[in-house]
Order: C-alpha cells, then structure tokens, then sequence
C-alpha cells in the first residue's frame, strides 16, 4: 500500500525533479531516501533526483547541474563539446551566469562557473535535448566560439583556434558573418576577426 502510494506522487512528478518539487507532490525527504534505497529514484545531486524509469541520458550531470541552477547556461567546453567543436570530454559541467547574481555553489557533478556580463548574457542562447522532452539552455556555436576566443588565455588558444576552424569548416561564409556579429556586441572583433582571417586565408 505504502509503495503504490509513493509511486503515485511519483508519477505526478518531471522525470528530473528537486527535493522543493517532490514536497509540493507530498514526498517526504523520509519517502525519498526510501525510493532511493528501492532504486525506484537515483540522486543526481544533492536535492536532485531522476526517475529510474525516465530514458535513459548521456547528459545527466548536465540535467543535475541545470537543474540546481536554473539561471546558469551551459557555456565554455561544455557547449563547445555538445556542439561537437572540440573532441575532448570536459571533466567538469561550465556553466555561466549573469554577474552579479549569486555564484551556484555545487559540489557534485563537477562544474565550473563564469559570470558573464548581464546586459548580453541573453545572447545565443538556445535549448539543448538533454534528455527526450527534457530541454537545458546553452549558447550557440557561434556564441561559443566567440566565448571561446574571448577566454582563450584560461580554456588555451589550441582549444579556442581549432573550435574556430571546426566552426568556419561546417558554415562557411554564412557562420563568418553570425560569428562577427555575436563578436560586435560582445566587444570582440578585434579579436575574432583576424582569427577568422588566418583561417580562412
């Protein structure tokens, strides 16, 4: 009886859900820790739980982290990597958000978080499937090669240089403009453009 009524309120809830939400569907944190334990539910991180049932996912810690920070966007290697502009796997979730907000303090998954500036920290930002009818925001390739070209000294140049080429390879001239434009409002045409040019020549 017990458990039939625990996966009723269960089933009310997001496949991805908060400690805060599955209070409003009347779980406990005591009926948690036992659907936990009955692996009906698994913790993704403090206070964040995902279904057994729900499909499966590559993106869980991005899930987790998004979930924890509903304002943080996933920038960086993160976005680079989801758009397939790098090859390597970021051993930590980046996340960014507006400066001047509370930094998100999270100690699992692994993440690490950029304060961007808050008047263009709307910019390029578009939804990512983390899982079906799960969406998670993050910036566009072009935002993120801009970023990338911005922030080149901390993420390495080769990193920021080869997601550039990988961009400019699968847009072409149409990708050079949208680049250049992300880079105006940014502040960083000066830095994009020869970048750009180098590569293209």
């Amino acid at each position: 009886m017990e458990n039939s009524r625990l996966e009723q309120r269960l089933a009310g809830l997001s496949a991805t859900f908060t400690t805060a939400q599955a209070r409003q569907a009347l779980l406990s944190p005591r009926d948690l820790a036992s659907l936990v334990s009955a692996g009906e539910i698994d913790e993704l991180s403090r206070g964040v739980y995902r279904r057994a049932d729900a499909p499966e996912t590559a993106y869980a810690d991005l899930l987790a982290v998004c979930t924890r920070a509903p304002r943080a966007v996933v920038c960086g290697e993160s976005a680079l990597a989801l758009h397939e502009l790098i090859d390597d796997i970021p051993s930590a979730v980046h996340i960014a958000v507006p400066r001047g907000s509370r930094r998100p303090t999270i100690s699992y998954p692994p993440n690490v978080v950029a304060q961007y500036a808050a008047k263009t920290f709307s910019l390029g930002i578009e939804q990512f499937e983390a899982a079906p009818g799960e969406t998670i925001p993050m910036y566009s390739p072009a935002r993120s090669v801009v970023d990338a070209m911005r922030h080149r000294s901390r993420i390495g140049e080769t990193l920021a240089l080869s997601a550039l080429g990988r961009y400019l390879r699968r847009n072409g001239r149409d990708g050079v403009s949208e680049l250049q434009d992300i880079a105006r409002e940014l502040g960083a045409l000066s830095v994009v453009r020869p970048a750009v040019e180098a590569v293209l020549a």
